[in-house]
């Protein structure tokens, strides 16, 4: 009789099927963690060897001859951020910008020889996606290094000398949101070698902002400009445009209107005109009571901020000619109502009346009190100040009951005049303008002058100083119907509202985005 052998036999049937799932769980695990992952063996997790310091890992990506290589030469075992580097994100920005500067390289844009710079990238994937590419010689630079890839530097102060890199990219609308996106321009400009090329990915698809951009980068010309399909949900569509830069920046600074008295006529481009198609209606019939019509009229109105986005300028300015208190107009409404897409303004407020001045001495910064009267010309005048009849309790919901002022040359003051007169300076508006901003600023002017915007606004368009305006809030004077008597109108204006609204109509049919005011 033979000895039975069942028992050992379902023993060793067990041990080598527990041995095989463990070699299998090995593997699989092994497997997961190289061609996922992209971690090498040396962090452990079920790896019993130690791979070559120079191999490098290959994570398959989507896009074709795209992949993501994590190397231990390029990023070391200790470096922090190693696991960000092998991220789904990651993998995926890495696959967005290959394909995009594959695409610069086909169309002669780029080149394996290009010096190139990733202006203001967090953690640079476009600049290990240009190495992959065989861009070799690229380096991004952010506020907070990340090294290998990325050195310590800003967009409005990059750490290069002039004419320095054959190609610079910024992505990720980084010009959009730029506190300072003239300076950021003009150092992208500068560091730009002759014949170069850059690459600006932004955000903003109106026709305003595009402009505005191309104002920016005066040393360059456009190349190509389209729309693609971003790649995360923070920049689900992007606009890249394709610059030149066509020849060396000998000047820096902005570019100023020309000086002098001479008759400097402006034409006031296209992408400003459709903005005046796109404003609320003129009320063409006088209103009866014009104190309630035209303040509700406000409420109509089409803000510019509302309609294009403001972000590529240098500058933003506020103007306010006949601001009278702080409270009258800046303060109870431009800081509070008008639209200003998070963008620090800097206030000038243009005022005669000494009665005014002091409190501006204690108001907040960013605001400028010029005391003299904005006017045609350098010269003395006589600021009288008189109450319009039915004008008090206006007034006096404004600024205590204290009357408007009106400025005339002094020889030409004739008759008596029962109210307060004093002699002021005033000053050249339109000279003003043109010495002060420049087309690469955004400007908002509000006019409140009492009669003068007659003499004022032709001015504005003698010296071409009207296209240096992005938005007027207009408040034109006539012989309005009085508040206090029925069927009867002022006496201290003499145009008419036919005249006032015939400014207005001009204004628009020039390309100028003017607001009735009140």
């Amino acid at each position: 009789m033979e000895p039975t052998s069942g028992k050992p036999s379902l023993l060793r049937n067990i041990l080598a099927r527990a041995l095989l799932f463990g070699v299998i769980v090995i593997v699989v695990r092994f497997a997961y963690v190289v061609t996922i992952t992209g971690e090498s063996c040396n962090i452990g997790d079920f790896c019993f060897f130690s791979l070559p310091q120079n191999l490098n890992f290959v994570i398959p990506g989507s896009g074709a001859g795209v992949s993501a290589v994590i190397g231990n030469d390029a990023v070391p075992r200790s470096n922090p951020r190693r696991d960000l580097y092998t991220s789904k994100e990651w993998i995926k920005a890495v696959h967005f910008y290959s394909s995009i500067f594959q695409d610069l390289i086909s169309e002669g844009y780029l080149t394996p020889h290009s010096k190139s710079l990733c202006v203001e990238t967090p953690s640079g994937q476009d600049v290990f996606a240009l190495k992959e590419i065989g861009v070799e010689d690229s380096v991004g630079i952010f506020k907070k290094a990340a090294k290998p890839l990325v050195i310590k530097g800003e967009g409005h102060l990059i750490p290069f000398d002039d004419n320095t890199f054959d190609f610079i990219f910024s992505g990720g609308a980084r010009l959009d949101v730029s506190a300072r996106p003239s300076e950021f321009a003009s150092e992208i400009a500068r560091t730009l070698k002759p014949e170069g090329f850059a690459l600006v990915h932004i955000q903003a698809n109106d026709t305003y902002s595009f402009n505005s951009f191309l104002d920016l980068f005066n040393s360059c010309k456009l190349v190509k400009m389209h729309e693609i399909d971003g790649f995360d949900s923070s920049m689900p569509y992007i606009r890249e445009i394709v610059l030149k830069k066509e020849f060396e920046i000998l000047h820096h600074g902005d570019r100023k209107m020309p000086d002098g008295n001479s008759y400097n006529k402006c034409s006031v481009p296209g992408h400003k005109r459709e903005l005046v198609q796109k404003a609320e209606p003129l009320i063409e019939e006088e209103p009866l009571k014009p104190w309630i019509t035209l303040k509700r009229n406000i409420n109509n109105i089409k803000y510019l901020p509302s309609m294009v986005d403001i972000s590529f300028k240098n500058r933003y300015v506020y103007v306010d000619v006949g601001a009278r208190s702080y409270g009258s107009s800046i303060g109870s409404w431009f800081r509070k109502q008008y639209p200003k897409q998070n963008k620090t303004f800097h206030v000038y407020a243009i005022e005669a009346d000494k009665h005014f001045h002091k409190q501006y001495e204690l108001k907040k910064k960013r605001v400028t009190l010029l005391p003299y009267a904005a006017w045609v010309r350098n010269e003395s005048l006589s600021f009288e100040i008189n109450g319009d009849p039915g004008q008090e309790e206006v007034n006096e919901l404004k600024d205590k009951g204290r009357g408007m002022g009106r400025i005339q040359p002094v020889k030409s003051r004739q008759g008596e005049f029962t109210g307060e007169v004093d002699e002021i300076q005033g000053f050249d508006f339109a000279e003003w303008l043109k010495n002060t901003v420049t087309e690469r600023d955004f400007v908002v002017m509000k006019m409140d002058v009492e009669g003068t915007e007659f003499d004022l606004i032709p001015r504005l368009f003698e010296t071409g100083a009207i296209c240096l305006i992005d938005e007027i809030f207009l408040e034109c004077h006539y012989n309005r119907w009085q508040r206090c008597c029925p069927g009867q109108r002022s006496t201290k204006y003499e145009k008419n509202y036919g005249q006032c609204l015939e400014l207005f109509t001009s204004l628009r049919k020039s390309g100028v985005l003017v607001h009735q005011w009140w």
